[in-house]
């Protein structure tokens, strides 16, 4: 499943179910498959969390063949996926159960972030070939103990962007992507073992962690590692697509063999593979969760792919993005995350 965050025309968000050109609203469809829908609360950390006694994943996943169940042969759910959406073939308006609007096209709703407030993000930095860059424009080497264990921050779950969002400029003079695979986890859990962690992903997404490289530059000093630096921004999107959904990436240690790349108002800056990471999401959750609980709604991310920033390709000279500038995200299956400087 390609799980959403969306907003219908001049309604409130709530979670749905990318379906070709179009998206499920939950809210509306559950009736095809659930007795009594009424005062449940349909948003995505709700769902992953399931307080909820009637709703789990495995109802969504119901629901979902439901509808195709319902209105497949008029849909073309091979319709080709992007950022902003989908070849609208085969649909020209909403489907609607007792009266609500149960499919829309995607082009008549807006996206937020799968997670528009996560319960917490960190930022791991597992691709050696960043790690090691970034610390060549510092003046220093890649210590043995980088490959002991992953290491991670805090990011700002506060501040977070979702597809086609404007991205306000902080006070920098250096504004940098990055280009970064994600996952949520979908269980709670603490102590978790490498080889069950797996159990605990709810699905993967991508994430662009902004950076102010030249506060970064001065933070990084301190030893403490990016703070403010990072602190603005966080993009996240344009959906969660379930782990079920990259197994054919897969390989034996969890890694997903799917292309990365950047571009910058149309031109490709950055190409790489989620398959170079050195620690995979296994040993990222087994890390974060030692003796701490981990929660539905957790973001952990796998840090910057190898040359996936200006910082790694300018080293660390610029040109920088500004306003007007459109970074565009990329990842094979998870789609195009797409955001503007102003």
């Amino acid at each position: 499943m390609r799980l959403v965050t969306f907003v219908p025309m001049d309604k409130q968000p709530r979670a749905g179910i990318l379906l070709g050109p179009a998206v499920i609203d939950l809210a509306a469809a559950a009736p095809l498959v659930l007795e009594d829908v009424a005062g449940l609360t349909w948003d995505m950390v709700s769902l992953l969390r399931g307080t909820q006694t009637d709703v789990s994943l495995e109802d969504i996943a119901l629901i979902q063949d439901a509808v195709i169940s319902l209105v497949g042969n008029d849909l073309d759910l091979d319709a080709e996926m992007t950022g902003n959406g989908s070849r609208n073939r085969g649909m020209t308006g909403s489907i609607s159960i007792g009266g609500a609007e149960m499919l829309l096209p995607l082009e008549h709703v807006r996206l937020h972030a799968p997670l528009p407030h996560p319960h917490s993000l960190r930022m791991f930095d597992t691709f050696p070939q960043h790690a090691q860059m970034i610390r060549q424009l510092q003046g220093r080497t890649l210590p043995p103990a980088w490959y002991h264990h992953p290491a991670f921050v805090f990011g700002n779950h506060s501040s977070v962007y979702g597809p086609f969002e404007d991205i306000p400029i902080p006070g920098t003079e250096a504004l940098d992507y990055a280009l970064e695979i994600a996952c949520v986890i979908g269980r709670e859990g603490r102590d978790i073992a490498v080889d069950e962690a797996a159990e605990y992903i709810a699905g993967y997404m991508i994430m662009n962690a902004w950076s102010a490289r030249d506060i970064q530059a001065g933070e990084d000093i301190s030893g403490l590692g990016a703070a403010k630096a990072r602190d603005f921004a966080t993009s996240l999107g344009p959906w969660l697509v379930t782990p079920d959904e990259l197994e054919l990436y897969a390989d034996d240690d969890g890694r997903l063999t799917v292309n990365m790349l950047a571009r910058v108002n149309g031109i490709e800056q950055s190409r790489g593979n989620a398959a170079g990471m050195h620690f995979p999401f296994g040993q990222m959750i087994a890390h974060a969760s030692r003796d701490v609980t981990l929660y539905p709604g957790d973001v952990l991310s796998s840090g910057t792919v190898g040359g996936g920033c200006l910082a790694e390709i300018t080293h660390g000279q610029g040109p920088w993005l500004a306003p007007g500038d459109i970074v565009e995200l990329e990842i094979t299956e998870l789609g195009i995350l797409h955001n503007r400087i102003v």
